[in-house]
């Protein structure tokens, strides 16, 4: 079964940059030239990676990413000369996986193509029992809310939980502590980020081989928080 990505770029000659460059390495290419083209054709294909610029007419990149979301956890990075850092954040706050800042590498944007789809294809929940996640040394149970690490058995209160099947499910993404906040107490965000350090802190030490120096649950500093994808040493 051939990856597909899919190209969001209204810049033609670097659409067909991208296509030519993606093409080779064996991928099936789709290409829009706005958010609402883009929409249609992620609604319609299995889409594995899309590539998107922020500015565009119709519907923008930042408005695209957060329809998608909505529905889907599949790699986005975008591409666009949107190079200050609060764009950055908010590209990477919507859900981005990525954010690369024009002119750019092709070398090194191919690079982040094949590490964020092996991440997504290979490692991701799908190819899991729906009801299991495995991340290094944690596994969780969806069906009886248990969590073990190294095999034994560790409890967690229904928000640790909540908050750590949020993760596991979407390994290497950056949650803002306003997403985090709306998806476990499921009740709007007033800036109470207070709670949400406590519970990252009990979290980590019931899964951290060392809470001090965390390996899973990393803090990305001015955005958020993102749990690594450990599989890949286990």
């Amino acid at each position: 079964m051939s990856v597909k990505i899919l190209i969001v770029e209204d810049e033609e000659d670097i659409r067909h940059l991208l296509y030519l460059h993606l093409a080779k390495e064996g991928y099936e290419i789709f290409e829009a030239r706005d958010g609402v083209e883009a929409l249609e054709i992620f609604n319609r294909e299995n889409i594995d990676l899309l590539i998107v610029d922020v500015m565009m007419p119709r519907m923008d990149g930042f408005t695209l990413v957060k329809n998608i979301r909505e529905s889907s956890q599949v790699p986005v990075i975008f591409l666009t000369a949107k190079a200050e850092e609060q764009d950055k954040i908010l590209g990477l706050g919507l859900g981005a996986d990525d954010y690369v800042v024009k002119p750019f590498s092709i070398i090194e944007l191919l690079s982040r193509v094949n590490a964020h789809l092996r991440r997504y294809i290979q490692y991701s929940p799908k190819g899991q029992p729906s009801n299991l996640i495995k991340n290094g040394i944690l596994r969780i149970d969806l069906d009886n809310y248990a969590l073990q690490k190294n095999s034994i058995e560790i409890d967690l209160n229904p928000k640790e939980f909540k908050m750590l099947k949020l993760f596991m499910e979407n390994l290497g993404r950056v949650f803002t502590k306003k997403q985090i906040y709306e998806a476990v107490w499921q009740e709007p965000y007033f800036g109470d980020s207070n709670t949400i350090m406590v519970h990252i802190s009990h979290l980590r030490d019931k899964i951290e081989p060392d809470p001090k120096n965390p390996s899973y649950l990393k803090t990305i500093r001015g955005i958020g928080y993102r749990m690594e994808n450990n599989n890949e040493q286990t």
